[in-house]
C-alpha cells in the first residue's frame, strides 16, 4: 500500500474538529466542577458521584459506537459522515448541560444527570469516529504524528479560547447573573464548535478505507473479546484511564487552587492561558523535535519528567506567582508533547491488531480507549468532589478552612505528579515499537500474535 502524505490544509481541518470538541469539553474539564458547586447548586457529594456513574453508561455506548464505526460504509466514507450528522446534536447538548432550571433541589439533580449523561453520549457519537478517522487519513506513521501535533496544537488553541473567553463571557452575558451567564457562554461555544465540525467534514479526506471484514455480522461483544486478547491494546487502556485521572485532578482543581491556596482568583484567566499557550508549544514541537527518537523511551521520560514536577508544585509558596507559573509552564509544554505520540501508539495497536487477527478494529480500538479516556475523567472528577467533600470545603465560602484549602493545594500538585510518575511503570508493558510492527506485518496472525504476547 502507498504512503499517503498528507497536505497541511488536512492536517489543520482535523485539528479544527478537535477544536470544536475542545471549545466544548475544556470548558467542562475547566469549569464543570466549579459550575456545579458553586453556580448550580449541587453538594460537592452529587457531583462527584455523578461523574463516576455516567461512566458506567460509557461503559456501553462507547463500544457499541466503535463496533458500529467499524461496520459502516457510505459516499462519504467510514468516519466522516458522523462529523457531519452529530454536529448540531453535539451543540445544542452542550448548551443544555449548563443550563440551571427552577426545578427544586431534586429535580435539579435529575436535570444534571440527565443533560450530563446526553453529552457524554453526544461526544461519543461524534469523538469515537473523529479520533479512529486519523487512521484512515494516512498509513505512516511519522505523517499520524504529525497529523495528531496538529490536531492537538488546534485543540488546545481551542481550550486557549475556551480560558481567554469563557469567563469575560459568563461575566458579560450574566451582569451578575452567573447562572445567564454559563449558559450565554455556552451558546457561544457550542455554535463555534457546530461551524468547526462542519469545515473540518469539508476539508478532510479519508485516502483508504479497510475493506469490510467478512465478520461484519459479529456482535459488538465478539469485537471487545477480540480485542481483550491484544496485550497492547490492554496497556494503553490502563494507560489511559490512569493518566486522564491525573489530568482530571489537576484541571478540576485549577480554579479552586487560584481560587483559595494561592487567593487570587484575579490570576485564573492569566493562568489558564498560560497553561493553553504551553500545550500548544508542547504539541507542535512534539513531531518535529520528538519524531527523531524512539517513541517509547521519550514517552516514558516525558511523563516521568511531569510527575516530578507536578509532585513539586506542591512544595512552591503559592504567594510565590512567578515561580508557580514558570514550573506550571514547564509541565504543560512536556506533558502536552507526549500526547501525539500517545496517540499515535493507538494508530500502532490497530495496525498490530491487523497483523494479529486480520481485523480491522479502528473504530474499535479508539473507542474503547475513549472509554478509558472517561473513566480516568470519571475517577478525577469524583475523586475531587470526595476529597472536597471530607475535607470540609464549602461552595462559594469566601474563606475556606485549613484543611480544605491543605487538600485542594495537594489535588493540584502532588496527587496528579503520583500519578503521571506511575505510568513510567505501564509504559514498561507496551512493546510496539517500529520493528516490532514492521515484523508484526511480515508474519502470519499466529506469529504476530505471539510476537508482544509476553508483554504483560
Amino acid at each position: 500500500m502507498s504512503t499517503i502524505n498528507l497536505t497541511v490544509k488536512e492536517k489543520v481541518a482535523y485539528g479544527l474538529g478537535d477544536m470544536g470538541c475542545n471549545f466544548v469539553w475544556q470548558t467542562v474539564m475547566l469549569f464543570l466542577a466549579y459550575y456545579y458547586t458553586d453556580v448550580y447548586g449541587l453538594s460537592p457529594v452529587h457531583m462527584g458521584t455523578m461523574f463516576l456513574l455516567v461512566r458506567f453508561i460509557d461503559a456501553i455506548t462507547d463500544p457499541i459506537m466503535g463496533s458500529l464505526v467499524d461496520r459502516t460504509r457510505t459516499k462519504h466514507g467510514q468516519f466522516r459522515p458522523y462529523i457531519l450528522w452529530m454536529a448540531i446534536p453535539f451543540g445544542i447538548a452542550c448548551m443544555v448541560t449548563f443550563y440551571t432550571p427552577d426545578l427544586g433541589s431534586t429535580g435539579k439533580v435529575i436535570y444534571a444527570y440527565a443533560s450530563y449523561i446526553l453529552l457524554t453520549l453526544m461526544y461519543t457519537a461524534i469523538n469515537v469516529p473523529y479520533c479512529a478517522m486519523a487512521n484512515a487519513m494516512t498509513n505512516d506513521p511519522k505523517q499520524r504524528v504529525s497529523l495528531q501535533s496538529y490536531r492537538f496544537a488546534l485543540s488546545t488553541a481551542g481550550g486557549l479560547v475556551v480560558a481567554l473567553v469563557a469567563l469575560p463571557l459568563v461575566k458579560y452575558i450574566g451582569q451578575g447573573d452567573e447562572q445567564k451567564g454559563y449558559l450565554g457562554a455556552m451558546v457561544v461555544m457550542g455554535i463555534g464548535a457546530m461551524l468547526l465540525f462542519f469545515y473540518c467534514f469539508a476539508n478532510t479526506k479519508e485516502h483508504h478505507t479497510a475493506e469490510l471484514s467478512p465478520s461484519k455480522k459479529g456482535s459488538t461483544f465478539s469485537d471487545v473479546k477480540l480485542l481483550w486478547k491484544n496485550t497492547q491494546w490492554r496497556v494503553l487502556f490502563i494507560l489511559n484511564i490512569v493518566l486522564l485521572t491525573g489530568v482530571v485532578l489537576k484541571a478540576a482543581s485549577t480554579m479552586y487552587y487560584v481560587n483559595t491556596v494561592m487567593g487570587r482568583a484575579d490570576l485564573a484567566t492569566m493562568m489558564m492561558v498560560a497553561g493553553m499557550l504551553a500545550n500548544i508549544v508542547g504539541a507542535m514541537a512534539s513531531s518535529p523535535v520528538l519524531g527523531r527518537f524512539d517513541k517509547i523511551k521519550t514517552y516514558k521520560v516525558l511523563i516521568g519528567i511531569s510527575g516530578i514536577l507536578s509532585a513539586a508544585m506542591f512544595f512552591i509558596d503559592p504567594s510565590n506567582v512567578m515561580l508557580v507559573f514558570v514550573v506550571m509552564i514547564v509541565l504543560s509544554v512536556v506533558q502536552m508533547s507526549t500526547t501525539p505520540l500517545l496517540w499515535s501508539m493507538m494508530s500502532d495497536v490497530v495496525d498490530y491488531e491487523k497483523s494479529r487477527s486480520g481485523r480491522s478494529l479502528s473504530g474499535m480500538v479508539f473507542s474503547t480507549n475513549l472509554f478509558a479516556i472517561k473513566a480516568g475523567i470519571a475517577i478525577g472528577g469524583a475523586m475531587v468532589g470526595w476529597i472536597l467533600a471530607g475535607a470540609g470545603y464549602v461552595g462559594g465560602a469566601e474563606l475556606q478552612s485549613t484543611q480544605a484549602t491543605t487538600w485542594i493545594n495537594l489535588l493540584y500538585t502532588f496527587i496528579p505528579g503520583v500519578f503521571f510518575f506511575s505510568l513510567v511503570f505501564v509504559m514498561h508493558f507496551y512493546r510496539l515499537d517500529a520493528n516490532t510492527l514492521e515484523l508484526a506485518k511480515q508474519q502470519s496472525p499466529e506469529q504476530a500474535n505471539k510476537l508482544a504476547a509476553d508483554a504483560v
